[in-house]
């Protein structure tokens, strides 16, 4: 396991995607609350219609999966056909490599969580757009904050840019762990190449295995320091989510 028992910690909570400009007010967050604040982001990233093409092609929202205390996040770039058909990331080819190559370095899909930048399918699996880049980035840095991982796996060129902040691409960073701060959360970043990209070429699966061999030593350095809580004002409290018909993705927490 990467981790013992339940945490208890304060964080600063912000406002969830759908609520606008309304804030809410720091609290100290158990993992029961925790869990309770990902399902209500997830009900509305079901809801999302931010990015209209997607909205109208996709089949589900795929959120992302696991264990909402992880040590370890990965980040990919946006769901598949077979995420977008099962509501889950990487359950594809790519997903099998992943977690083939965590069970080398003894760890299981079940002790971390997988997302993507993206929470709806392109279609036609294209690159994904600024825009919808910039419409879902408050999901993914939402889930950062609660979750709180120590160390982010960022897959591929799409996660790597924007968590990072910089134009390198994955080529020139992969391997390299740096410290950077997420909404209200600092983790260790550390880059690889996307899965789907190694299945194909033998040098890059070469290059992956060895950066995930130095995963463990990433994973025993201390936890860098957490950034200064922002005390935000509480305003009138944003409307419920409606609890949708859809079927529990979170077999997640």
């Amino acid at each position: 396991m990467i981790r013992g028992g339940p945490r208890r910690r304060t964080i600063a909570a912000t406002p969830k995607p759908s609520a606008g400009a309304h804030a809410i007010p720091s609290l100290d967050v158990s993992a029961t609350a925790r869990r309770e604040e990902l399902k209500h982001l997830l009900m509305a990233a079901r809801q999302c219609t931010r990015c209209a093409e997607l909205a109208s092609t996709r089949t589900s929202v795929v959120f992302g999966a696991g264990n909402a205390d992880a040590e370890l996040m990965f980040v990919g770039e946006a769901p598949g056909a077979n995420e977008d058909l099962q509501g889950l990331p990487f359950v594809g080819a790519a997903g099998k490599l992943l977690e083939k190559l965590l069970g080398e370095i003894g760890l299981s899909r079940a002790e971390v969580f997988i997302a993507n930048v993206l929470k709806c399918r392109p279609p036609g699996n294209r690159d994904p757009q600024p825009h919808e880049i910039d419409n879902c980035r408050p999901y993914l840095v939402r889930q950062i904050e609660l979750i709180e991982p120590r160390v982010i796996c960022t897959l591929g060129n799409f996660s790597t840019k924007l968590l990072r902040g910089r134009p390198e691409g994955i080529t020139r960073v992969h391997g390299e762990a740096e410290v950077r701060t997420i909404g209200e959360h600092t983790a260790r970043l550390y880059p690889l190449f996307h899965p789907a990209a190694a299945l194909y070429t033998p040098s890059t699966m070469e290059t992956l295995r060895a950066d995930f061999t130095r995963l463990p030593a990433v994973l025993a350095l201390p936890a860098p320091p957490r950034p200064a809580p922002v005390p935000v004002l509480a305003t009138e409290p944003a409307p419920p989510v409606a609890e949708p018909a859809q079927a529990e993705q979170l077999g997640l927490f």
